[in-house]
C-alpha cells in the first residue's frame, strides 16, 4: 500500500508538472502573440504618424497656394490686366501710326518718282509709234502699182524725211543726257520743237546748252524751242 501511494504521489506529481509545463507554454505564447500584435500596432503606429508627418509636410504648401490664389480675386486682376494692357496698346497704336507715316511719304515719292519714268517712256514710245506709222502709211502708196511716179517720189522723200527726223531727234537727246539730265523727251511739230526734261528745276546756263544742242542738230531756230521740266 505505502508502495502505491508513493506511485500516486510521483504520477501526481509528474502530471502537476505537465500541467505547470502546459500552462508556462501557454502563458509564453500568449506573451508572444501579445508582443507581436504590439509590435505590429507599433509599426502601424509609426506608419500613420511617418503619412500623417508627408500630409502634414504637403498640407501648407497646399494651403498657401489657395491663400495666393484666393488673395488675387477677379477685381485685382482684372485691375491688372487693364493697367497693364492699356499703355501697351495705346502706344502700340502710336507706334503704328508714327511707323506709317514714314511708310506713307516713302509710298508717296515711290508713286511720284514712277509716275515721272513711266511719262517719258510712254511719251517716247508714242512718237516712236507715230513715226513708225507715217512710214508705213507711205510705204503703202509706194507698193501701189496705180500712182504716178512723182506720187512715188513724194512717198519715198517723206520716209526719208521722217526717219532723218526720227534719228535726229535720238541723237539730240542722247547729246543732252550727257549734260548731266537724267531723263527727257522731244517732240517736233512743224517748226516748233518742245523739249521736257526730268529735272525739279533748270538753270539758266543749262537751257543755254540744251538750246545749243537742239538748234545745232535739229536746225530749229532759239524762238521755236522750248524747255520745260517735269
Amino acid at each position: 500500500m505505502k508502495f502505491m501511494k508513493g506511485n500516486q504521489v510521483v504520477v501526481a506529481v509528474i502530471g502537476l508538472m505537465f500541467i505547470v509545463a502546459g500552462y508556462l507554454n501557454f502563458t509564453n505564447e500568449a506573451n508572444n502573440n501579445q508582443m507581436l500584435e504590439t509590435g505590429a500596432l507599433t509599426d502601424a503606429i509609426d506608419m500613420a504618424e511617418i503619412g500623417d508627418a508627408q500630409l502634414v509636410s504637403s498640407k501648407p504648401a497646399n494651403d498657401s497656394n489657395l491663400s495666393e490664389e484666393s488673395s488675387t480675386t477677379p477685381e485685382s486682376k482684372q485691375k491688372e490686366t487693364t493697367a497693364t494692357n492699356v499703355p501697351e496698346k495705346s502706344k502700340s497704336v502710336e507706334d503704328k501710326k508714327e511707323e506709317a507715316k514714314p511708310e506713307e511719304n516713302k509710298t508717296t515719292e515711290t508713286v511720284a518718282t514712277t509716275t515721272k519714268d513711266e511719262y517719258f517712256t510712254k511719251s517716247r514710245l508714242e512718237r516712236d509709234t507715230m513715226y513708225s506709222q507715217m512710214i508705213e502709211s507711205y510705204q503703202k502708196i509706194l507698193d501701189k502699182t496705180t500712182i504716178s511716179e512723182s506720187q512715188k517720189q513724194t512717198a519715198q522723200k517723206e520716209i526719208t524725211k521722217v526717219n532723218e527726223q526720227k534719228n535726229a531727234i535720238m541723237i539730240t537727246e542722247n547729246l543732252i543726257k550727257t549734260k548731266g539730265f537724267e531723263d527727257l523727251v522731244i517732240f517736233i511739230n512743224d517748226k516748233s520743237v518742245n523739249v521736257i526734261i526730268k529735272a525739279k528745276e533748270l538753270k539758266t546756263e543749262q537751257i543755254a546748252q540744251v538750246q545749243n544742242i537742239v538748234t545745232r542738230e535739229l536746225k530749229a531756230e532759239i524762238n521755236n524751242i522750248h524747255i520745260t521740266n517735269k
